[in-house]
């Protein structure tokens, strides 16, 4: 049978886990001066007057590293709890993950071999 009154925390956490983001930025729209101004509008450079077009282009070699970076990062989000629960979850589950860090060497050789870590 189908209790809904067991989710009832559940609930209550997604109401208020919903509701404090949306008052944050209630309260800081109502509190926050409104002054716009030249010195306002103007970028920002450390406290030097800014020189140049604010737009630039970044190469892609940072946006590589930087998804190789997440890539891995998630891995080991993906891994920990597994690592933590290993020894009742049995053979099964170490072969899959095992098959999921072969996986993932098999990427990272991929992108090696391509020069997408390749800093110059």
């Amino acid at each position: 049978m189908f209790l809904l009154y067991e989710y009832d925390i559940f609930w209550a956490f997604l109401i208020i886990s919903s509701v404090i983001p949306i008052l944050a930025f209630l309260i800081s729209g109502l509190l926050a001066p409104i002054r716009k101004g030249p010195e306002k509008l103007s970028s920002y450079e450390s406290g030097i007057e800014p020189m140049g077009d604010a737009w630039l282009q970044f190469r892609i070699r940072y946006y590589m590293f930087a998804l190789v970076f997440v890539v891995f990062d998630v891995e080991t989000v993906f891994l920990y709890p597994w690592a933590m629960s290993f020894d009742v979850l049995g053979v099964s589950v170490f072969i899959e993950a095992l098959i999921f860090v072969l996986i993932l060497i098999v990427g990272l050789v991929y992108a090696w071999r391509k020069g997408a870590l390749e800093w110059s």
